[in-house]
């Protein structure tokens, strides 16, 4: 009976620090950011898998598992470094670094694999895409994360790694053969429709990321990190964040006046950019918590519908 109550135990403890593992890891990686990015780079590969005739599942399967690897390490590397601001902060000091349920060498470790072994992946379907994702991985987690202490440009040197997933995507639809073999003949596509969807995804940052940092202002002060294009809650930032809005009903015509986005994807985009800015009209008459908090899930709302519209309708052409 003895043995039998302690082996129950012990089996119960393994699936409680299993169970507890799966928690933190998926803290460290940021699991909702990541799927985020995982499905902005699945679009694109359907969209340069579209543009070949057939989509090649077994390699979309590998983007999914190398996209996500790269995009975990790089949020478990911006864990590791803002391990001690994250104990300052209400949203974060939960975190498991933070919290000392995760050790920085088991971050490190698990960051590492990830970011070796997702780069290796992208690199195998797509030497560029391999390239492409190195590069956002440095600039999120080395320059971005340091530079957030520092100065509000780390927005729009963080808008650049963010946009990046869709030239990652897209080129990972390509052997590299079919990418020499393709560009050949058809330049300007190869070129003009992953540019287009970096610029849309790189605009799109802006609302967003000015949304949250009015939104966590309080809890950012006391990490030393002031997001907002004026470090405050006044009405030039509140200005920048309306513009931003607005910027984004022009950005969803871009795909239609190059050819590769049709009437659905914009008029979804248009409805989409005229209510990211009447709410970022109302936000910069009121500039309270709760219209920032609108417009930040407003842009939670734009991207993936966007993108979904623009693959139904490139899919339909």
């Amino acid at each position: 009976m003895q043995v039998r109550d302690y082996v129950t135990s012990s089996s119960e403890q393994v699936k409680s620090g299993f169970k507890n593992f799966i928690t933190d890891f998926t803290q460290l990686v940021k699991l909702r950011l990541t799927l985020t990015v995982v499905l902005s780079a699945s679009i694109a590969f359907l969209l340069g898998a579209k543009q070949q005739g057939s989509i090649d599942w077994i390699n979309w399967f590998f983007l999914v598992i190398g996209g996500f690897f790269v995009t975990g390490s790089a949020n478990g590397f911006n864990e590791i470094i803002e391990k001690d601001s994250d104990k300052l902060m209400k949203r974060t000091a939960q975190r498991p670094l933070p919290a000392n349920r995760m050790t920085t060498g088991q971050a490190l470790v698990i960051s590492l694999f990830l970011g070796i072994s997702g780069t290796l992946i992208l690199s195998h379907l797509n030497f560029v895409a391999g390239i492409i994702s190195v590069f956002s991985l440095i600039l999120y987690a080395f320059v971005y994360t340091p530079l957030k202490s520092k100065s509000p440009i780390a927005v729009w040197v963080g808008a650049l790694p963010g946009a990046l997933p869709p030239l990652i995507g897209y080129f990972a639809a390509f052997s590299q053969d079919n990418l020499a073999l393709y560009s050949q003949y058809n330049e300007r596509a190869i070129i003009l429709i992953p540019a287009v969807l970096f610029f849309i995804q790189f605009l799109w940052q802006f609302p967003h990321f000015w949304a949250i940092a009015w939104v966590a202002d309080e809890d950012y002060k006391k990490a030393g990190i002031r997001l907002l294009p004026t470090k405050k809650k006044d009405t030039v930032s509140a200005v920048m964040l309306f513009i931003s809005c607005v910027i984004m009903v022009p950005a969803g015509f871009l795909p239609l006046h190059y050819g590769f986005g049709g009437i659905y994807f914009v008029v979804i985009t248009t409805l989409l950019g005229i209510a990211f800015s009447w709410l970022g009209y109302k936000h910069l008459i009121k500039k309270d918590t709760q219209t920032a908090k609108k417009v930040m899930f407003m842009s939670i709302i734009y991207l993936p519908v966007s993108q979904l519209a623009l693959l139904f309708d490139f899919i339909a052409l």
